[in-house]
C-alpha cells in the first residue's frame, strides 16, 4: 500500500509563521510536522510515498528530498493552482492505480495507529474509510455520524452547536480504493468532505468510519501549535524525540552547550548546538531551536524558539511563538500569544503584548511597546506619540479602528458629560477617520462638536474660548499625501502636554477603554457661527490701525489648503488689496512635498513682482504656518522672516519678551536687545513654546519653521493671526519687507543629522558633555555647548528617530562648518 501526504495547504491562521514557509515545515519540538508524519508512516510500513505540494513547495522538495534520510521514497504531485483536497489526490492518480492507499495530512500531529486503519478497511470491504477521533469541541472540524456497523451515514463540515450530533470529527486520514478517483473531476477544485462522500453516500457507497484512539491535533492555530509542543514533551504523543534526556523531561540535542546554573524546570527541548548560559531560566513547556543563544538572566516559559534565534539577557519570554534567525535583544518582554515572524529584530527593552503577531523582516524599536500586530509597516514604534501627534501611513498604520482606540483612550482620561471639539482637513482620508473617532467620542459619553473642515488655528480657538475640554484635529502629515495626523488638544486649544500624552497611552496600551451606558451615549453637535466668531476675535483682539490708510497690496497663496475658508471674510473687513491664488480647497491635494512648495513659492513670488505687491504669504494646509515673500518676489526663508517678525515686533513695543527654541541664531538676542526686549529660550516642543507664550510680558513667539504665535490673541501656531499681524506692522513702519531684512545681520548656522542607535542615544549625549568639559553649557533641550569666542553648537536626540540633530553657528559659514563637522565626529564616535 502506498502512502499520499497533502503538503500543499498556506496554513493562513498560523500566520505569521506560515507567511514565509508553508505549514508541513512547522517544527514541533524542532522537527517539522510532515516530518513527525512521514516517520509515522514509515513505522507502519508505507514507506512508498507521494506528496502532493502547492504552497512553496519547493521547500518541502529541497527538504525531504527523496526520502532517502527518513529510509522511505518520496514522489511528488505538485498543484500549479489549488486543487481542493480531493483535486490535490486525483493529481496523483497515475502514481496510485492498482491499489488501495491511504491519505494523510502533512500538517496534522498524531500516533493513530495506521496498521490498524488499514486492516479495519479492508476487513469492512469499503470504497472509503475515513479514520475519526472524539474531540471535545467538534465545531472547528467536519463530524461524521455513523451506524452501529460503522457505515457512515451523514458528513456535517463545520457545524454550529445546533448540529451538532457526535463528537467524531475527521481527522483527515483515509484509506480508500483507486475505484474513488472515477468520482474525482479532474483539473477541478474538488474536496473530499464537501464534494465527493456526500455524492457517494446518495449512491449508496460503501463508506465506513473507523475510530482512532491514539493522538491528533490539527495545529491549525496558535494556541493549538503550542499545545503540541507540550503534548509531544508530556509524551502524550508518541513520536520521536531527537537527543538525549538530561534529566526526567529535560531534552539536550547533540552538541548542545548547558551551563550548571543554567536553571531548567522541565518538561522542554533544547535543540542541536544551542547554547543556554548561567542564570538563565528555562521553564515548563519551552522548545529551543538548533543554534538558539540564550544569554544570562534571560526567562523562558512556554516559549517555542525556532532556529538560530539569539536570546538577549534580562529578557522575558512566556507562551510565544519566535520564527528563525530572529534577535531578542536585552529586557525585551514578549508576552502570551504573540508571535514574531522570521528574522526580526526585537530591539532592547521592547514590549510585545498579549496576541501580537510580527510579520517577517520587521524591527521593532528600543523601548516600543506594541499592542497591535506589525505587518506592512516595517518597524514597531517607539511612542504612540510623535511630533506631528499621532501619525503614520493611511490604512496601514493609521487605520479607523486604531483611530477608535485612540479616541476611546483619550475619552477616558476626560469625564463623562464633557465637551470635545473635531475637525479635520478636505482629504477624504481624514473625513474617514474622523468619524471613527466621533463614534468612539460619543460611545464614551463624549460630546462632540464638530467643526466639519476647519484650518487648525479655528479648531484650537474653538476649543480655548468654549466650554470644550479639548479637541481632536485630523489632517494630512506635511509633505506626505499618504499619512495622516491625529493631532490631540488640551483644554487651552494646544497639543497635549508629555504627562497628559502618556496618560493617554497607558489607557491605549492597556486597553482600558470606558463605555457608556446606552442612556449615556453622547451627544454630536455642528456649531454654525465658529469662523465668524474667530474672524470678529482676531480683528478685536490685533492691533489693525493704519491697514486700510496704507492701502496695502497683498498676494494670498492658500495652497488648496483650509485657510481659504476663514480668508474671504477677514480679509474683506481688512481692508486690503488682495489677489488670491488656489482658494479653492482640493480633497485630493491636501499637502505638497518640498518640490510642490518650491514651485509654489516661485509662483507666488513672480505674481508679487508683476503686480507690484507689497508682499506676498502662502499658508500650509493647515493654515498654522506661512512663507514669505518680499515686494521684488524674493522669498524669505523661514530663519530670516522669524527675524524679520521680531524685528517689526520689537520695534513697535519697545520692550517685553520674545519667545524662540534653542536652536535659533542668536542673531535673534542682537535684533531683540536693540530695541530693549528679552528673549525666552525654549526646547524646540510647540508644547513648550506655546506654554511659553502664555505668560505675561510675552509679544511674540516663534519656532523658526514659519510657526508664529501672537500671543495678545491666543496662545497657539496661528498662520492667519501672524499674516494680520504683519500686515498692521508693515503699515505702520513705511517700510518694505526687503529694507528690514537688509537691516538685521546676517546668520550663519548649519545643521547636521547622524543616524544613533536607540540604545546609544544615552552614551551619545554623556560623550558630548564630557567633550564639552571646561566650556560653558545650556541643557534648555538637549546639549547646547558655547565656545570661549561666542560659537555654539547643539547637539539634541531626535524623540521619534534613531538619529541625533546638530546645529552649529559662527561668525561666518567656514567657522560654522568647521564646528559642525568637529562635533559630528564626536557623536558619530559615540553611536558606534
Amino acid at each position: 500500500m502506498r502512502a499520499v501526504v497533502m503538503a500543499g495547504g498556506e496554513g493562513t491562521r498560523l500566520r505569521p509563521m506560515t507567511a514565509n514557509q508553508p505549514k508541513p515545515l512547522l517544527p514541533v519540538v524542532n522537527k517539522p510536522i510532515m516530518e513527525h508524519v512521514l516517520r509515522l508512516l514509515r513505522r507502519h510500513g508505507l514507506t512508498e510515498t507521494v506528496v502532493t505540494v502547492q504552497f512553496l513547495a519547493s521547500l518541502i522538495r529541497n527538504y525531504f528530498g527523496d526520502g532517502d534520510e527518513l529510509g522511505m521514497s518520496l514522489d511528488y504531485a505538485t498543484e500549479v493552482e489549488p486543487l481542493g483536497t480531493a483535486g490535490s489526490v486525483k493529481n496523483a492518480e497515475d502514481r496510485l492505480r492498482g491499489a488501495p492507499f491511504l491519505v494523510i495530512s502533512g500538517d496534522a500531529l498524531t500516533d493513530i495507529d495506521l496498521t490498524a486503519l488499514t486492516e479495519y478497511h479492508r476487513k469492512q470491504g469499503a470504497l472509503v474509510t475515513v479514520c475519526l477521533k472524539r474531540v471535545p469541541n467538534p465545531l472547528e472540524f467536519g463530524i461524521v455520524i455513523t451506524d452501529d456497523d460503522g457505515r457512515i451515514d451523514r458528513f456535517l463540515e463545520k457545524p454550529t452547536w445546533g448540529q451538532v450530533f457526535s463528537d467524531t470529527a475527521n481527522t483527515g486520514i483515509y484509506v480508500m480504493e483507486p475505484e474513488v478517483f472515477d468520482h474525482v473531476a479532474e483539473g477541478q477544485v474538488v474536496d473530499w468532505s464537501g464534494d465527493v462522500f456526500p455524492k457517494l453516500l446518495a449512491e449508496g457507497a460503501p463508506l465506513f468510519g473507523y475510530i482512532a484512539d491514539g493522538y491528533w491535533e490539527d495545529v491549525g492555530t496558535h494556541e493549538s501549535y503550542i499545545r503540541a509542543q507540550a503534548d509531544v514533551l508530556n509524551r502524550h504523543v508518541d513520536v520521536e524525540i531527537d537527543g538525549f534526556e538530561l534529566s526526567p523531561g529535560v531534552w539536550v540535542g547533540e552538541g548542545a552547550e548547558v551551563d550548571p546554573d543554567a536553571i531548567l524546570n522541565g518538561p522542554l527541548y533544547i535543540g542541536d548546538y544551542a547554547k543556554v548560559e548561567a542564570g538563565a531560566e528555562l521553564r515548563e513547556y519551552t522548545v529551543l531551536g538548533s543554534n538558539v543563544v540564550v544569554k544570562s538572566g534571560a526567562f523562558l516559559h512556554r516559549a517555542v524558539i525556532h532556529d538560530n534565534v539569539f536570546i538577549g539577557p534580562q529578557t522575558n519570554l512566556r507562551g510565544c511563538v519566535v520564527g528563525k534567525n530572529t534577535d531578542i535583544m536585552r529586557a525585551a518582554r514578549i508576552e502570551e500569544g504573540a508571535v514574531v515572524g522570521d528574522e526580526c529584530v526585537v530591539e532592547e527593552e521592547a514590549f510585545l503584548s498579549h496576541g501580537v503577531k510580527v510579520y517577517p523582516f520587521k524591527t521593532i524599536e528600543a523601548g516600543a511597546v506594541v499592542n497591535t500586530s506589525v505587518i506592512w509597516e516595517s518597524r514597531g514604534q517607539r511612542n504612540l506619540f510623535g511630533p506631528r501627534g499621532v501619525s503614520g501611513l493611511v490604512n496601514v498604520e493609521i487605520t479607523p479602528e486604531l483611530a477608535v482606540r485612540l479616541a476611546s483612550a483619550y475619552a477616558t482620561t476626560l469625564k463623562k458629560g464633557s465637551v470635545v471639539t473635531t475637525s479635520r482637513d478636505a482629504s477624504r482620508a481624514a473625513r474617514a477617520l474622523k468619524r471613527a473617532v466621533i463614534s468612539a467620542l460619543t460611545a464614551s459619553a463624549i460630546n462632540v462638536r464638530d467643526l466639519e473642515v476647519a484650518p487648525t488655528p479655528v479648531t484650537r480657538f474653538d476649543v480655548a474660548i468654549g466650554d470644550a475640554v479639548g479637541g481632536v484635529t485630523l489632517r494630512t502629515s506635511a509633505g506626505d499625501p499618504q499619512s495622516l495626523d491625529i493631532v490631540f488638544l488640551d483644554a487651552n486649544g494646544a497639543d497635549l502636554s508629555l504627562a497628559a500624552q502618556r496618560k493617554l497611552e497607558r489607557v491605549f496600551y492597556r486597553e482600558e477603554f470606558r463605555r457608556a451606558f446606552p442612556g449615556e451615549i453622547a451627544e454630536l453637535t455642528f456649531p454654525s457661527r465658529t469662523m465668524e466668531q474667530y474672524t470678529q476675535e482676531l480683528l478685536n483682539c490685533l492691533d489693525c490701525s493704519g491697514i486700510r490708510e496704507a492701502g496695502l497690496k497683498v498676494v494670498v497663496d492658500t495652497a488648496g489648503g483650509t485657510a481659504a475658508l476663514v480668508l474671504p471674510t477677514l480679509l474683506g473687513r481688512l481692508g486690503v488689496d488682495v489677489l488670491t491664488l488656489n482658494g479653492q480647497l482640493d480633497e485630493t491635494y491636501t499637502t505638497e512635498t518640498l518640490a510642490d512648495h518650491m514651485r509654489g513659492i516661485e509662483r507666488l513670488g513672480e505674481i508679487v513682482s508683476a503686480s507690484r505687491a507689497n508682499f506676498g504669504v502662502r499658508f500650509d494646509h493647515a493654515g498654522e504656518r506661512l512663507a514669505l515673500v518680499d515686494e521684488r518676489g524674493v522669498l524669505i526663508h523661514d530663519d530670516r522672516a522669524l527675524l524679520v517678525l521680531l524685528d517689526l515686533v520689537a520695534a513697535e513695543r519697545q520692550g517685553g519678551t520674545v519667545v524662540l527654541p534653542v536652536t535659533t541664531t542668536r542673531v535673534a538676542e542682537k535684533v531683540a536687545a536693540f530695541h530693549h526686549v528679552t528673549v525666552h529660550w525654549t526646547s524646540q516642543s510647540p508644547y513648550d513654546l506655546v506654554t511659553a507664550a502664555r505668560e505675561p510680558g510675552v509679544i511674540f513667539a516663534g519656532d523658526g519653521r514659519g510657526g508664529v504665535v501672537v500671543p495678545e490673541f491666543t496662545a497657539a501656531l496661528d498662520g492667519v493671526a501672524a499674516f494680520v499681524r504683519l500686515a498692521g506692522l508693515i503699515a505702520r513702519t513705511n517700510l518694505t519687507l526687503s529694507q528690514i531684512d537688509a537691516r538685521i545681520p546676517m546668520a550663519y548656522v548649519v545643521r547636521q543629522s547622524v543616524p544613533t542607535p536607540w540604545a546609544a542615544k544615552g552614551l551619545v549625549m554623556r560623550s558630548v558633555v564630557e567633550a564639552a568639559a571646561g566650556r560653558e553649557l545650556d541643557t534648555t533641550d538637549g546639549v547646547r555647548v558655547v565656545e570661549s569666542d561666542g560659537r555654539w553648537v547643539l547637539v539634541l536626540p531626535d524623540p521619534a528617530e534613531a538619529v541625533t540633530h546638530i546645529w552649529a553657528e559662527g561668525p561666518d559659514a567656514a567657522s560654522a562648518s568647521a564646528l559642525l563637522e568637529e562635533w559630528a565626529a564626536v557623536v558619530e564616535a559615540a553611536g558606534h
